[in-house]
C-alpha cells in the first residue's frame, strides 16, 4: 500500500541515459578523458569482426555502380526536386563539404570516414539540407550494400556529377572505411553556438594567421570562410586574406585556391529564396517524425526555387549544369553591386547584365534570373594574386580545367595517405607530391647481417632505439602520413626538429647510411632494424629472449619527393614518450600525450607499456632522468610501473611540471618526474593498467605487449604490405 501514490507514473527514469548527466567529467571537469584512445572500438561496430572494407570493394562492379549514379543526377524526384533537373551541384556540394573538414595541421578531418552522417557535421549549419543529399543516395547504398562505404559513395558522387557536367575528372581510388561513431577526437573550435563571430577563434581577426590551431575554418560550422564577409561585413579583400590563409591550412596554395572556387561555382547554386528564420530544426535536432532530415521549411514547400539553405539566393553561371569558362565570364565581364538576396544575406549583382546571361529560374525554365557573387567570390577578382591566376585561367581554359580536375582530386583524396592504398579502375598513374611518394625498398638481403653490423658499430642503445622511435613517430593515422617508410628523418625539415636530436641523429645516419650501402637495406629498414635490434638487447638484459618483428622492403624518399613545406605541420611540439616537450603549453601535457598516441593510432593500453617501457630504457630526450624508476636503464623490465605504484614512496611537487618520488622512510629522493609519468598513476583508469603491468606474474606480458606495441608503430605506414 506504501507505493500507491506512484501508480499511474511512468516508471523510467527520464534523461538518465540519453540526456546530459552528470558523469566523470561533469564532476570533476579537470580529470583525463582517454576517448579519444577507444571511441572506435568494436562496441560501436556492427560489421563481423573479419569484415575487410579495402577487400569487399575490390568485389564490386564499378561500371555499374557509376551508371547508376549518373542516371541519379537527372532523376529528379518530386520530395527533393533538383534544381534545372540536375543534382549535380547538390551532390558536388556534399563531397566537397565531406572532404573539405581536412586540415593540415593534424590531418584530422576530410572525407575518408563517413563523419558527415553524425553530429555535429550532420548538423553544422553550412552543411544545411546535404541530408537531403544523402538520403537521395540512400536506394543505391541500399543496392550495392558493403561493397560500397558511404565514404567512398560521397566522393564518388561528386566525382559524376563533375563527369555528368561534362568535367575531365583526374581520377578517383576507393578505399575510405565507413566509422560508426562521430570523430570525437576533432577540435572544431571552443565556441559554444553556431556562427559565432570569428574573433573568437583569432588573436587578431584582422590578422588571418592567428587564426587558432589546428582550426582551418573561420567560424563554428563552416567549411572555409564565411560568404558575406569577414563576420558577415562584406570586404573581398579583407575576405581574400582569409581565404589564402584557410584554403592554406587544408593544404592548397594559392592556384588551387582559385581553380577549386572557380570551379566550384562553376555549377550548381546558392539557395536563399525565402524566410530563413522559418526553417525547423537541423538533423540532430529534429524530432522522430522527420527520420533524420532537418531544416525543413513549412513556407511554400522550401523546395527547389523555394530552398533556403545559406541565405545566398542564385547561381554563379549562365548555364549551371555545365562545366565551361562561365565563373570567368561573369566575375570579369560585369561590374557588381553589393544587394541582398531574399534572405537577408548580402551578396552581390551585375550591373547591366544582358538577358541572355541570366541563367533560367532552377525551376521555372521558362523565365531569367540574375546570378551572383559572393564575398569569396570578388575577392578573387580584387585580390592581386588571385586576378593574376583568374587571368591565367582565362587565357588557357584547358590548362584551367586541368588545374580544377587535380585540385579536386587533391581536396577529395588528401586524407587517404600515399597511392599505395588507391584502390579501383580510375587510379591515375602519376606520382603527385602531395601523397607523399616513397619508392619500393629492397628485399634480398639477410636481416641478420645488418643487425649484426649495427651491433658492431658502437652505438648505444638509446641512439638506437630513439632514432627508430623518432623516425616512426610522426605517423598520423588521421590522414596516414609521416612515419618511418621512406627515411624522411634524413631530409629537411626533420633532420633539424629539435624533438629529434639533431646532432645524436646526424652521428646514427651516418653509421646507417655506412650499413646501408655495404648491405643494400634501405636507410629505412635499416633505421627500424638498430630500434628492434635494441628492443632484443634490452629484453635480453632483463632476462627474456625475443625476437622482434620486421618487415622488410622501406624505401628511402629523396629531397624531390618530398614537399618539406607540408612536413613542418608533423614536427612533434611534445613527445611523452620521451618525457620531451618543446615549451611550455596551455595544453597540460598529459592531455599532448594523448593526442600523439591517438594520431599514431595507439590504445590506452598500448600507450601504456609503451612509455613504461621507453623510461626503463633510458630513451628520454636529452637524456633527462624524469620517469626513469629504475636502477636497470637498459634492461626491459617492468620496473616504472613497480617504483610507480609502490606505496612505500609518496610524491611531491618541485615545480610546475616536476615532481621528486620520495622514501617515506628516509625521506630521501628516490627518482624524479613529470605530469605525463605520474598520471599513470593518478588517473583510475590508466594506473589499472599500470598495476596490472607491475604484478609479479605479468613482467613476462609487459615484454610481450611492449613488443608487439612497439612493432605496431614501426609498421603503422608498411601500406605497400598486405
Amino acid at each position: 500500500m506504501g507505493d500507491q501514490q506512484n501508480t499511474g507514473k511512468c516508471p523510467v527514469m527520464h534523461g538518465s541515459n540519453t540526456q546530459e548527466k552528470a558523469d566523470v567529467k561533469a564532476w570533476w571537469p579537470e580529470s583525463l578523458n582517454l576517448n579519444i584512445l577507444h571511441q572506435h572500438d568494436r562496441k560501436t561496430n556492427p560489421m563481423d569482426e573479419d569484415f575487410d572494407y579495402r577487400e569487399e570493394v575490390k568485389k564490386l562492379d564499378f561500371e555499374a555502380l557509376k551508371q547508376d549514379l549518373h542516371a541519379l543526377m537527372t532523376d529528379s524526384q518530386e520530395w527533393w526536386p533538383a534544381d534545372w533537373g540536375h543534382y549535380g551541384g547538390l551532390m558536388i556540394r556534399m563531397a566537397w563539404h565531406s572532404a573539405g573538414t581536412y586540415r593540415l595541421a593534424d590531418g584530422r578531418g576530410g572525407g575518408g570516414t563517413g563523419n558527415q552522417r553524425f553530429a555535429p557535421l550532420n548538423s553544422w549549419p553550412d552543411n544545411g539540407n546535404l541530408d537531403k543529399a544523402r538520403r537521395l543516395l540512400w536506394p543505391i547504398k541500399k543496392k550495392y550494400g558493403n561493397k560500397i562505404s558511404w565514404a567512398d559513395l560521397f566522393i564518388l558522387a561528386g566525382n559524376v556529377a563533375y563527369e555528368s557536367m561534362g568535367l575531365k575528372t583526374f581520377g578517383f581510388s576507393y578505399g575510405r572505411e565507413d566509422i560508426w561513431h562521430p570523430e570525437e577526437d576533432i577540435y572544431w573550435g571552443a565556441e559554444k553556438e553556431w556562427l559565432a563571430p570569428s574573433d573568437e577563434r583569432y588573436g587578431d581577426v584582422d590578422k588571418p594567421s592567428t587564426l587558432e590551431n589546428p582550426l582551418a575554418a573561420v567560424q563554428m560550422g563552416l567549411i572555409y570562410v564565411n560568404p558575406e564577409g569577414v563576420n558577415g561585413q562584406p570586404d573581398p579583400l579583407k575576405t581574400a586574406e582569409q581565404v589564402r590563409v584557410t584554403f592554406a591550412r587544408m593544404a592548397m596554395n594559392d592556384e588551387e585556391t582559385v581553380a577549386l572556387t572557380a570551379g566550384g561555382h562553376t555549377v550548381g547554386k546558392a539557395h536563399g529564396n525565402g524566410d530563413a528564420g522559418a526553417l525547423g530544426p537541423e538533423p540532430e535536432g529534429a524530432d522522430v517524425e522527420n527520420q533524420g532530415l532537418g531544416w525543413l521549411n513549412p513556407h511554400m514547400d522550401g523546395k527547389a526555387a523555394n530552398a533556403v539553405t545559406s541565405g545566398i539566393e542564385g547561381a554563379w553561371t549562365t548555364n549551371p549544369t555545365v562545366f565551361d569558362m562561365g565563373y570567368f565570364d561573369l566575375l570579369f565581364g560585369y561590374e557588381w553591386e553589393l544587394t541582398k538576396s531574399p534572405a537577408g544575406a548580402n551578396q552581390y549583382e551585375p550591373i547591366g547584365i544582358k538577358e541572355e546571361d541570366m541563367p533560367v529560374d532552377p525551376t521555372d525554365m521558362k523565365t531569367r534570373v540574375k546570378p551572383m557573387m559572393t564575398d569569396a567570390d570578388m575577392a578573387m577578382k580584387v585580390d592581386p594574386k588571385y586576378r593574376a591566376i583568374c587571368e591565367k585561367f582565362m587565357a588557357d581554359p584547358e590548362y584551367f580545367k586541368d588545374c580544377f580536375a587535380r585540385a579536386w582530386f587533391k581536396l577529395t583524396h588528401r586524407d587517404m595517405g600515399p597511392k599505395s592504398r588507391y584502390i579501383g579502375p580510375e587510379v591515375p598513374a602519376e606520382d603527385l607530391i602531395w601523397q607523399d611518394p616513397v619508392p619500393q625498398g629492397e628485399t634480398n638481403y639477410i636481416e641478420e647481417v645488418v643487425k649484426e653490423k649495427i651491433a658492431e658499430a658502437g652505438l648505444s642503445l638509446e641512439e638506437l632505439v630513439c632514432t627508430a622511435w623518432d623516425s616512426a613517430r610522426t605517423f598520423r593515422g588521421s590522414d596516414m602520413r609521416g612515419g618511418a617508410n621512406g627515411a624522411r628523418i634524413r631530409l629537411a625539415p626533420q633532420k633539424d626538429w629539435e624533438g629529434n636530436e639533431p646532432a645524436r641523429l646526424a652521428k646514427v645516419l651516418k653509421v646507417y647510411e655506412q650499413i646501408s650501402a655495404e648491405t643494400g637495406a634501405s636507410i629505412a629498414d635499416v633505421i627500424v632494424l638498430g630500434g628492434n635490434l635494441g628492443i632484443e638487447q634490452a629484453a635480453r638484459a632483463a632476462g627474456h629472449d625475443v625476437h622482434v618483428p620486421f618487415l622488410k622492403g622501406r624505401g628511402d624518399a629523396t629531397d624531390e619527393m618530398t614537399d618539406a613545406e607540408s612536413f613542418e605541420p608533423l614536427e612533434p611540439l611534445a613527445d611523452g614518450f620521451r618525457n620531451w616537450q618543446k615549451k611550455d603549453y596551455v595544453v597540460k601535457p598529459e592531455e599532448m600525450l594523448l593526442d600523439r598516441a591517438q594520431l599514431m593510432g595507439l590504445t590506452a593500453p598500448e600507450m601504456t607499456v609503451l612509455l613504461g617501457g621507453m623510461r626503463v630504457l633510458g630513451t628520454n630526450h636529452g637524456g633527462s632522468q624524469h620517469g626513469v624508476f629504475t636502477d636497470r636503464v637498459g634492461q626491459l623490465t617492468n620496473d616504472f610501473f613497480v617504483n610507480l605504484t609502490d606505496m612505500a614512496n609518496r610524491w611531491e611537487p618541485t615545480g610546475k611540471n616536476s615532481y621528486n618520488i620520495v622514501d617515506r622512510k628516509s625521506g630521501s629522493t628516490k627518482f624524479t618526474a613529470t605530469r605525463v609519468d605520474l598520471v599513470f598513476g593518478s588517473n583510475s583508469i590508466l594506473r589499472a593498467y599500470a598495476e596490472l603491468y607491475a604484478q609479479d606474474d605479468n613482467q613476462e606480458k609487459f615484454v610481450k605487449d611492449f613488443v608487439a606495441a612497439w612493432t605496431k608503430v614501426m609498421n603503422a605506414d608498411r601500406f605497400d604490405v598486405a
